[in-house]
């Protein structure tokens, strides 16, 4: 009978994090533009089942509700980390492996800068997708109310609390892929996934991409939700996007920076030459 294998320690959990990343700076292109795209859909699959999760859910405590959207929220880090695609959020951790030495600076901006357009473009062709679809009329409207209720939620925070709630949503979830990096078979991925991520989404912290789906949806069936106040313009999406994305930015460099600087060896703590500026 195979034993499993023991969980690695802290610091070899980091030098593998930080290679899988310099690989992913290292993509194609064209792989890290179908990828990203793949990671777009895939988030926004998650906001989906959370959607659908929220619906009706007035009668429960707030808090049941929430952690039930939390959990199948998951669906989509699950995808993304399981069968395989390149998500913004979790590659801001490659501020570590820059300063490890292990990416270039330009190549981690343009690597970072591509993912996050092709992330963008996959979450608005599934919220078009799903608008077609009529999801927004199911349950007599009620799925549609509560997209747009969740989207107006969303943008009414200010600047500076949506920049915090920012960096606290990717702290939680750089510590997901952290852990599911941890794992070996898909069960183990997914036990080191599942609650970091279903924390932030039960304490309605800002990610940015789950957002590149649940606005523009929001928006697309605000008209057939009459009730609701139209309260969601492009520019609330503007709004609500940039201080969420710099907030994850911020946080995924927390996680990447304190394991870097927990793991150096102290005569490398100054920041080294770059062993990948120029890979093709």
């Amino acid at each position: 009978m195979t034993q499993p294998s023991p969980m690695p320690a802290p610091a070899d959990l980091r030098k593998a994090v930080f290679e899988a990343l310099a690989d992913k700076a290292a993509l194609p292109v064209r792989s890290m533009l179908v990828l990203g795209v793949l990671a777009g859909i895939y988030i926004g699959f998650g906001g989906l089942f959370a959607t659908i999760a929220l619906t009706g859910a007035d009668g429960l405590p707030y808090g049941v509700g929430q952690i039930v959207a939390g959990l199948v929220f998951a669906t989509g880090l699950a995808l993304v980390m399981i069968a395989g695609a390149e998500l913004f959020t979790g590659n801001t951790m490659m501020t570590g492996a820059v300063l490890a030495g292990q990416i270039a600076p330009s190549r981690a901006a343009c690597a970072l800068a591509i993912v996050y357009a092709a992330n963008f473009a996959g979450s608005l062709l599934l919220a078009g997708l799903v608008f077609a679809a009529g999801l927004h009329e199911g349950q007599n409207g009620a799925i549609g109310r509560a997209a747009v209720d969740l989207a107006r939620g969303k943008t009414e925070a200010g600047f500076l609390a949506t920049l915090s709630s920012g960096i606290l949503a990717n702290m939680l979830v750089c510590l997901a892929v952290w852990c599911a990096y941890a794992g070996e078979t898909v069960t183990q991925k997914l036990a080191g996934l599942t609650l970091p991520v279903a924390a932030f989404v039960a304490a309605g912290f800002e990610h940015s991409v789950a957002n590149m789906y649940l606005l523009p949806y929001g928006w697309l069936v605000q008209p057939a939700a009459p009730e609701v106040n139209e309260a969601i313009t492009a520019f609330a999406i503007l709004a609500n996007l940039i201080p969420a994305t710099i907030g994850n930015i911020i946080g995924g460099a927390i996680v990447a920076t304190a394991y870097w600087l927990a793991f150096a060896k102290p005569q490398t703590l100054s920041v080294k030459p770059a062993i990948r500026e120029g890979t093709a």
